[in-house]
Formats: C-alpha cells, sequence, structure tokens
C-alpha cells in the first residue's frame, strides 16, 4: 500500500487528535532506574494512555519485580496496567499462580507471549508441564478470569515462523482462543505495517492490529535488538544516526522526528492507536505523541506533576 500525503500541507496539520497511545516499560533493576521509571509513568500519565504494560524477563527471571510495579500502577495511577506473562520455564500450574496473583491485585489486562528461551540463541522448547505457546496460554487465561489479553504479532515474521503464512496462522490461532488485540513487533518502514495489517485481513483476522513503535535510544542497540528479531534496518536510518554518538540531545531530535514521521504516515494509512516501546524514558514518546495531537487530558494535573 502505497501512501499519497500532500508535500504542501503543514507537518501533522491533517493529525486530528483522534489517537489513542499506550506505552511499555520494563521492570526497574536499581533504585535509581525505579526513580527513572516513576518519573516517566507521571510525565506519561497526563496523555490518558489506554494502558500501560510492563515487560518480562526470559524464564520468569524478572517475575516479582514485574508484578511489583505492575501492581504499583494499578494502586497508585489512574492507569490501566498490563503485565506480561509468558509460557517459558513454568509448568500451566505456576502461571496459573501468577494470573491469580495479577487479578487479586486488581490487574485486569495480560499481554500473553510465547517467550524466548532463557539462553540465548537457544531452540525453544516447551516446558513440561508447560502452555505450549501463546494461544494455549490465551486460550488457559480464558479460563481463569475475563482478563483483556493482548498477543503479540510480526509484520516481518517471527523468526521461529518457517514462512508468513505460518506466522499469519499463529496469530490467528492466538485471536481465535480469545485474544482482544495485538501488538505488533517495532519496525521503521509504514508499509511494512501497512501491508502486514492487510495481509490479516485477508487471512480472516479482524481483531485490532496495533503498531509497536521503538523511538531509537541509541542506534546500536536498535540495530542489536534487530537482528535478534528479524526486523529490517533501512540503509537511510544508519545514515542519519552517523556521527550522533557523542551528540545524545542532537540524536534524539532525530529519533523523535523519525518516529513520528513514522507515526503520522500510518495516520493517513488509517492507523488510530499507537504502542509506544519507551525503555522506561518519557521525553521521546511525549514529544511524539504531542506531534500528533495528543495532548494532557487535564492540563492543570500535569502543571502540578
Amino acid at each position: 500500500m502505497n501512501l499519497v500525503l500532500d508535500p504542501q500541507a503543514p507537518l501533522f496539520a491533517d493529525v486530528a487528535g483522534d489517537i489513542d497511545v499506550s506505552f511499555e516499560f520494563f521492570p526497574p533493576k536499581t533504585e535509581k532506574m525505579e526513580e527513572t521509571l516513576w518519573e516517566s509513568i507521571q510525565t506519561l500519565s497526563p496523555l490518558g494512555p489506554r494502558f500501560v504494560s510492563v515487560t518480562y524477563g526470559a524464564g520468569g527471571s524478572t517475575r516479582e519485580r514485574t508484578h511489583n510495579t505492575v501492581a504499583r500502577i494499578a494502586r497508585e495511577t489512574p492507569i490501566a496496567a498490563a503485565a506480561h506473562l509468558t509460557c517459558v520455564e513454568a509448568t500451566r500450574e505456576e502461571i496459573d499462580a501468577v494470573a491469580n496473583e495479577y487479578w487479586a491485585a486488581g490487574v485486569r489486562h495480560i499481554v500473553a507471549l510465547r517467550g524466548d528461551p532463557p539462553t540465548a540463541g537457544a531452540k525453544y522448547a516447551t516446558h513440561p508441564g508447560g502452555y505450549e505457546n501463546a494461544a494455549a496460554l490465551v486460550a488457559g487465561l480464558r479460563r481463569l478470569h475475563p482478563f483483556e489479553i493482548s498477543v503479540a504479532a510480526y509484520p516481518e515474521c517471527h523468526p521461529d515462523s518457517p514462512d508468513a503464512t505460518h506466522d499469519l496462522d499463529n496469530l490467528r490461532r492466538k485471536i481465535d482462543a480469545g485474544a482482544n488485540r495485538a501488538i505488533t513487533q517495532f519496525f521503521f518502514e509504514p508499509d511494512t505495517f501497512l501491508r502486514f495489517r492487510d495481509d490479516a485481513a485477508a487471512a480472516g483476522i479482524d481483531a485490532e492490529i496495533v503498531p509497536g513503535i521503538m523511538p531509537v535510544m541509541s542506534f546500536a542497540a536498535v540495530q542489536k535488538m534487530s537482528a535478534m528479531c528479524g526486523t529490517a534496518v533501512p540503509g537511510w536510518m544508519a545514515r542519519l544516526f552517523d556521527g550522533l554518538d557523542d551528540r545524545p540531545a542532537a540524536r534524539q531530535l532525530v529519533a523523535a522526528t523519525l518516529a513520528a514521521e513514522l507515526c503520522r504516515k500510518l495516520y493517513a494509512g488509517g492507523v488510530r492507536q499507537f504502542h509506544f516501546y519507551t525503555l522506561n524514558r518519557a521525553e521521546l514518546s511525549y514529544a511524539i505523541c504531542h506531534l500528533l495531537g495528543v495532548r494532557p487530558t487535564d492540563p492543570a494535573k500535569e502543571k502540578a506533576a
């Protein structure tokens, strides 16, 4: 799908503020990182996100920290909190117990994932007595409580999928099992998402598919993450970030511009929901939302914060 944008239109003038956003964080490892996380949550909260999600380490390595962070968001903020939950290194009974703990803590939204092997580069294997994949996990969660459930989608195909058709079949199984929406892996070209959305619709998937947006904090880190998950990094991105390693402020300006322009083109393609991978830093995501017309729902609260 090719986008046609009016080159004479003022930047972002066609964005009407009718956008829903959500944000992803990871559980902090240190007291300083926890301060940064909560500063970020306080900064982004006035934008009225649909939800914020908190990731879950390989093999459940961050299980307690994830639970504590999600429970605190649910307890101390007006934001709906979503907890990531994976199938890795746990039996069904252990995963069900974690899900029940979330429900008891007031968490009503789970991001259900198969998860990655705890050893990098190892082939994924179902844990004995565990859920075999994300679709089975979704079905298991549906049996426990009426959770809102999000799952993952891969516009450039999951590394373990033999082809795009197999990948879409797997997504349809997750939706059929009871997932409410899919959130995509990050990508850098608008057509990557728009083609995937159209292919999913053609495959009979009618659930909401939300693009995952990754503002670039570090180009080297993005290259590393992209290589691990099969995301294509366009050559023009390398040229734009070249020479900015020692200029963090300039790098942030470039990153915000690129991510906002990606979102603007997706908006022109009919997208109205965006999920931002914040890496626990608020300013880039806040700036992008501002450009997209997403403003504080209560300016007085933001001023007080």
